[in-house]
Formats: C-alpha cells, sequence, structure tokens
C-alpha cells in the first residue's frame, strides 16, 4: 500500500489567540466525529451553555488562524479537533459568495499546493500537531468555489480518516503516526467541480462513495489497515453527496444518492433497495434520519424537479414512485420541488425544515410533508448565500450564511429571525458543536465560541500560509538558559542560540510581564524589546520580515518556543523548545 510524506510543526502555521477569561478546565466528554454530527441531523438535545450571540470577540473562546483553503468541517473526539486545507504558495482564486461559475477551471492552478491534516486542543486551540500529506502543483482541476481540501474528515476516537477526494484516504492515529495511505486515482468530475464527498466510518469499515464522469464506486476498507473488504460499481454521474449509515431496528444500511437512483447498501456492498428519483442535476445534499425515515434530496437551483422522499425503514428491492404517486409502501412522503442544492436538511421536533442556497427557509411536517409555513426569505433585504448546512438546539435553528453571518430562527410553526451574528468573514464549511462549544470555521481561522468568553483584546498574528518545506519534528528541551541572538537578513537566517547568561526563567518572567497568565501567550519579538536579551545587528524596519514568534505555555511545566514563521523559500521553517 502506497506511503506517503509525513510531516509535523505544533504550531509552525496556526496561530492562537487566547481569552482574557483564561480556557475551560473541564474537557469536553461530546464528541462530533464526522460531516454534520454524530447522526447526519445537527441537531443536539438542549444545554443553556451552548451560545446563541456571537461576534468576532463576544462570547469567543479562541480564535485559531488557519492557513486556507480548506471547507472541511471541524471534527471533534475529547478534547482534540481535526480539519484539513491545501495551501498554496503563490496567489489564486479566491471564492467568494454566490451562485456563479457554472463550470470550473479546466486548467489547474499552476502553483505548489501543501494538502494537511491539522489536530487542534479544543480547550484552548493550541496546534497538537499538523502533517502534510503530499506538496505538489495539481494536475486536476476544481471549481473556483470548491477547494482541494472540502471533504470533512472522520474519527472514531481511535484514528483520524481523512479523504482528499483527488488524493486518496490517509489515516492517522490520534497521536499524528500515520498508520495507512490508500491512494484513489482522481477522476474527471462533471463541469470540473472538483470532488466533496466526505468518508464515514461504521464499525470496522471505513466507506468512501466517489462518483464521477469515469468510474464511479462505493468502496469499503478495513478501517485499521486499509485493506479493501468490497468494492460495488456505480452507474453513475458526478455527485458530492456523503453517505449515510443508518441503523435500525432491522439492520444497518449505507444510504447514497445519485443522479441516476437512490440506492441502499448492505455492509457487504449489495443494493437493498433502489429507486429512480428522478434526482437534480447536481446531488449534494446528505441523507440523515429521524421518525424512522430516511429523507434523501437534491435541488439544483435551475432544475424543475428538486425532490425530497422519506423513506420508511425495511425496503427491499425497486422502490420507485409510479408517474403520479406521492406515497406507498416504503415512501412515506414526496415533494417535487422542495429539495436543497448544497445545504442539508434537518429535522428538529416534529418539523422537516429546509434551507436554500439563495437564501429562502421553509418547513414541513415530518410525518406527512405537509407545509408548515412556506418560503420565506432569511435576509430581509436579500443578499445572503449560503452552503453550510443549519444547525439546532435549545429551541433556536442557527444558518451560517457565505457571507459569515449566522442567522438564528426560532424553531416552531412560525418563522420569525431573532437576531443575526456576524464574523465577517467568508464561510462554507458546516458548524461542528462539542459540549458547550461550538466550532465555526471560516475562510481563514477556526472560532471556538463558549458562552461567557470574551476574546484577549490583542491582534491576531499572521499564520504563514505558503508550501514550506518538511516541517521538523518537536524539538527537544533545551538547556537550562539560553539567549537568543538574531543574526543577519539576508536568508533569513535562523541566528544562533548561544550562551548560559540569561536563565529560562526570566524569559518567562518578561513574558508574564507582557502578557498576564493567559495558558498561550503570543508576541512578536521584535515588537517586545524586554525579551531581546541582545543587541540585534538587523535595522529596526527590516526586523518585521523575519517573522519570528516566540510562545510562552503555561502548565505544570512552563514552556517557552521560538519559531521561524516566515523562512527562505525551500528551507524548514526552525524551532526551538525551552522548559523551565
Amino acid at each position: 500500500m502506497p506511503r506517503f510524506a509525513s510531516r509535523l510543526s505544533l504550531a509552525a502555521a496556526v496561530v492562537t489567540v487566547l481569552l482574557t477569561t483564561g480556557t475551560s478546565t473541564s474537557a469536553s466528554t461530546d464528541n462530533w466525529p464526522q460531516f454534520r454530527g454524530p447522526s447526519m441531523n445537527a441537531v443536539v438535545g438542549d444545554n443553556p451553555a451552548l451560545p446563541d450571540r456571537w461576534s468576532q470577540t463576544e462570547n469567543v473562546e479562541w480564535v485559531a488562524e488557519i492557513p486556507p483553503l480548506g471547507w472541511s468541517s471541524p471534527v471533534v473526539w475529547g478534547n482534540k479537533v481535526f480539519l484539513t486545507t491545501a495551501t498554496s504558495e503563490g496567489d489564486f482564486e479566491q471564492p467568494k459568495p454566490g451562485l456563479y461559475a457554472p463550470r470550473g477551471r479546466s486548467e489547474p492552478p499552476q502553483s505548489k499546493h501543501d494538502w494537511r491534516v491539522y489536530c487542534l486542543d479544543l480547550q484552548s486551540g493550541e496546534v497538537l500537531w499538523w502533517r502534510s500529506v503530499k506538496t505538489d502543483v495539481p494536475d486536476f482541476p476544481r471549481h473556483q468555489k470548491n477547494t482541494y481540501a472540502s471533504e470533512t474528515p472522520t474519527t472514531d476516537g481511535e484514528r483520524v480518516y481523512v479523504r482528499f477526494g483527488e488524493l486518496g484516504l490517509f489515516v492517522f492515529d490520534m497521536d499524528g503516526n500515520e498508520v495507512w495511505s490508500e491512494l484513489i486515482p482522481h477522476k474527471r468530475t462533471m463541469s470540473d467541480w472538483g470532488s466533496a464527498s466526505s468518508p464515514i466510518v461504521h464499525g470496522d469499515l471505513l466507506i468512501v462513495v466517489y462518483d464521477n464522469e469515469e468510474e464511479s464506486f462505493i468502496a469499503a476498507y478495513d478501517k485499521k489497515t486499509g485493506n479493501q473488504k468490497w468494492r460495488s460499481t456505480r452507474d453513475e454521474l458526478s455527485t458530492w453527496a456523503t453517505p449515510f449509515a443508518w441503523e435500525t431496528d432491522k439492520r444497518t444500511e449505507i444510504v447514497v444518492p445519485g443522479r441516476n437512483k437512490i440506492r441502499s447498501y448492505d455492509l457487504e456492498g449489495n443494493v437493498l433497495w433502489s429507486m429512480e428519483g428522478r434526482m437534480s442535476w447536481a446531488t449534494i445534499a446528505t441523507p440523515f434520519a429521524s421518525h424512522d425515515m430516511v429523507f434523501v434530496t437534491s435541488g439544483y437551483f435551475q432544475d424543475s424537479h428538486k425532490p425530497v422522499y422519506a423513506i420508511r425503514q425495511g425496503a427491499t428491492g425497486d422502490i420507485t414512485l409510479a408517474e403520479g404517486e406521492t406515497e406507498s409502501e416504503h415512501i412515506a412522503w414526496y415533494l417535487p420541488r422542495a429539495g436543497n442544492y448544497n445545504t442539508s436538511p434537518l429535522v428538529y421536533g416534529d418539523i422537516y425544515y429546509s434551507l436554500l442556497d439563495r437564501g429562502f427557509f421553509e418547513a414541513y411536517d415530518v410525518k406527512t410533508g405537509d407545509v408548515v409555513y412556506p418560503r420565506r426569505r432569511v435576509a430581509p433585504r436579500g443578499g445572503a448565500s449560503f452552503t453550510a448546512s443549519p444547525w439546532a438546539y435549545n429551541g433556536k435553528i442557527f444558518a451560517l450564511s457565505e457571507q459569515g453571518d449566522t442567522y438564528v430562527i426560532k424553531a416552531g410553526s412560525e418563522f420569525e429571525v431573532l437576531h443575526v451574528n456576524s464574523l465577517d468573514e467568508m464561510a462554507m464549511a458546516s458548524p461542528a458543536i462539542a459540549g458547550d462549544r461550538l466550532l465555526i470555521r471560516t475562510r481563514s481561522k477556526l472560532y471556538s465560541i463558549k458562552q461567557g468568553s470574551t476574546l484577549a483584546d490583542r491582534p491576531v498574528q499572521t499564520a504563514a500560509t505558503g508550501v514550506t518545506a518538511e516541517a521538523p519534528a518537536a524539538a527537544p528541551a533545551g538547556p537550562s538558559s539560553v539567549v537568543f541572538q538574531p543574526v543577519g537578513v539576508t536568508g533569513h537566517s535562523w541566528g544562533a542560540i548561544v550562551g548560559v547568561d540569561v536563565p529560562v526563567a526570566d524569559w518567562i518572567a518578561g513574558a508574564r510581564g507582557l502578557c498576564g497568565e493567559e495558558e498561550l501567550c503570543v508576541i512578536n519579538l521584535f515588537d517586545n524589546p524586554a525579551l531581546v536579551t541582545h543587541e540585534s545587528p538587523v535595522p529596526a524596519a527590516n526586523r518585521p520580515a523575519l517573522k519570528w514568534r516566540f510562545t510562552l505555555r503555561h502548565a505544570e511545566t512552563p514552556r517557552i518556543v521560538i519559531e521561524e514563521m516566515r523562512p527562505e523559500p525551500g528551507e524548514e521553517p526552525r524551532r526551538l523548545t525551552f522548559d523551565e
């Protein structure tokens, strides 16, 4: 089985800004292991501690800068948060909100990309580890609004499973050690849109769907070893929906939408039932179950037929509705024009809610499909577009727009937008909920939203966003005292760690004077001369270009870290760690 390069940096490319109030001492006990959560319905039980108001600072526990670009959603297990990105060392076309460009760019970006997996600490946002699975110039296209890291990872608490659609599968243990990988050759997708379907785990199986224009399939791998257990060819064109493992009293089945047919598979890859759903030109929304039914939908905005099907348990064979039928023995109800394009719907209470890309919201009776209230505009004056799927708790439904605004909607039989929370940056990833935290990813940041938190009043440090050479492993603890002397400008050289003149304790004392008692403190060495123990030979005007970062970690053992944030192209970012 192919192997791939692995890299480690505890904090080399992601910067965390902490709270004045500090971080919580209790670890989260709730997990959000896959796209849209454990049930793929993105609904959690009432919890008064979960926030319903936030801004870029209000109720923000921490913010981690994530090198763009990736639209994968964060997933959580225990105290670890996982997500992916694909950086570019050069300029590339940035996505923008709204519906545009029916065709992707057939010519791939001509810059070197780095496909990365990140693991962050849930309580602090600190990067615990990151890995690069490939660094290269892509030879496969994508849509301008898509990314090379749009598939959401999944985890079972033992391993994290990552699919980069044009590369393959990459699996790590929870500490970032490579377990196995499987390269999957890139296939042409409709209109060069690229890939987006996320993997799922059920039992001992890792299940992947890859619908494309050449060779569509569903496959299951042994999650521990990567051995392929089975693979079934699918008579399908490109789709982007994530498969759904539906556990019922009768059996477990894998429900997969398709443009040609909706199909359900058993755990050995055999088709249990199928139906001609006359699905939309673009099938993207992910199935989910509630009230003993599975809901399957698609709704490209220009199509006249945008169906929703509510399918009962226990179906077998061909369950296609006859012409003119809206229900049958196996189909509880069918709506021909209520389907979703990019977003996935949800069921909260006894109501099926649908958020449409162009900013409309609808509600239906989950048992009958009857209209609870018709289409309503989320943003009163329009201008809001949606790709992230909605989520719900505490009697409210939350809809995150591509503009970065979350519309808080009252759940129930009457439509009402209660208020709007703005993060002021483009967002397309669906959030994660873990304990009393809400995790929202925007174009360049990951926010931990937590009731009662206030973001520290200090500027966000700039993270390195270009492709770098292989990052070094964590450095061992250094001497008991150090002097840091940056030297030279040409080549951005590391400088020297010399002498035993200044005890590490003095560094820590000086940093505490600047940072207070936060658990993590990120500062610029040259902006804080109290921490520079030698006269720097670098002219002051050139110092910011070096982009060094000094990190003080308060724990049982205080630690300082010095890092190079902008190395010479092709050089490794330098990093040293010293314990008190």
